[in-house]
């Protein structure tokens, strides 16, 4: 591993290098100048996208269709962060961004944690043991997947305007303002979830992995997950079969999976018990598709809230 970052400070070195000898670069008028960030996931990308609006040029290091959870940065990955104004990153160990937050690496760019303010949820002592060497190093104490919870987001959103008008004053009420747009579809998204879930008799979801506690805890249901918080964390047969039982018992219809992973084990259950596949979007990363037909997070959160309409009547 060691080596590995080694030469890629050596490319850093070399393509700086390369570019101090290019002589100046062609100018550009004072105001037409974006803020570069380099975010690592789509959630980040997505909020920091919508507050910096047309301001700001943001770049994505995890690409369409891939999974964030196996993510390893690349020497390419470093000479963007080098370059940009602001690293946004989520945070609660969710990426492999130790190595990234050095001085030697961010050099100018301002590393910021998105998830920094919210209130973050305690991952179970369960989620705990399955997760244990699935996290880079690192014991998940909370659940990352903050993104999930529109409320969570809204502060998220309000944390990323204040850094982007940090480094960019002139342009403080624009990402004020564009944070304010954003902040009220996001609240609109949280009134359509309660006015919909609110009235719902059945309380439990079965997912393929343990994605959704944010959701579940706002909106007043119960998550029972094949995987664990990581989709990589392979269940025991043991757990396999207390599903299947709670599956029979409860007379679940629908075995939730994703788009991202193997449906394998959802597939599975669901033979079992004669339970439908529904889809369930943790919307870590947006596959290709998704992405060629214009979706983002609002639109994503939308299908999911009708495919938990159906799992919950």
């Amino acid at each position: 591993m060691k080596k590995k970052w080694s030469i890629a400070l050596i490319l850093l070195v070399a393509v700086l290098s390369m570019a101090g000898c290019g002589g100046m670069k062609s100018a550009a008028p004072e105001g037409a100048q974006k803020i570069k960030v380099v975010a690592t996931m789509y959630p980040v990308y997505e909020f920091v996208k919508q507050v910096g609006g047309d301001k700001v040029d943001v770049v994505m290091l995890i690409p369409p269709g891939a999974e964030p959870h196996d993510w390893e940065p690349t020497a390419k990955d470093i000479i963007q962060i080098k370059d940009a104004k602001i690293f946004a990153y989520h945070g609660i160990g969710f990426e492999p961004v130790e190595k990234l937050l050095k001085k030697d690496v961010l050099g100018n760019a301002i590393p910021l944690e998105i998830t920094k303010d919210v209130t973050k949820l305690p991952a179970s002592h369960e989620d705990e043991e399955e997760e244990h060497g699935h996290s880079h190093g690192e014991d998940h104490k909370y659940d990352p997947h903050t993104w999930l919870d529109p409320v969570s987001v809204q502060q998220e959103v309000n944390t990323i305007a204040q850094a982007l008008a940090s480094v960019d004053e002139k342009n403080a009420e624009v990402y004020k303002k564009n944070a304010e747009t954003y902040n009220k579809k996001l609240a609109d998204l949280d009134e359509k979830y309660k006015k919909t879930l609110s009235g719902m008799t059945n309380k439990e979801i079965v997912t393929s992995h343990k994605a959704f506690a944010y959701l579940a805890n706002r909106y007043g249901f119960e998550q029972l997950g094949i995987m664990g918080i990581s989709p990589d964390a392979e269940p025991t047969p043991d757990k396999m079969a207390k599903i299947t039982e709670f599956c029979r018992e409860h007379k679940v219809k629908y075995i939730f999976f994703e788009t991202l992973t193997s449906p394998k084990l959802a597939q599975t259950i669901a033979k079992e018990t004669g339970a439908q596949l529904l889809v369930l979007n943790p919307i870590e990363s947006l596959t290709e598709q998704e992405t060629k037909e214009g979706k983002d997070y609002i639109a994503i959160m939308n299908e999911n809230l009708v495919n938990l309409e159906k799992a919950l009547k």
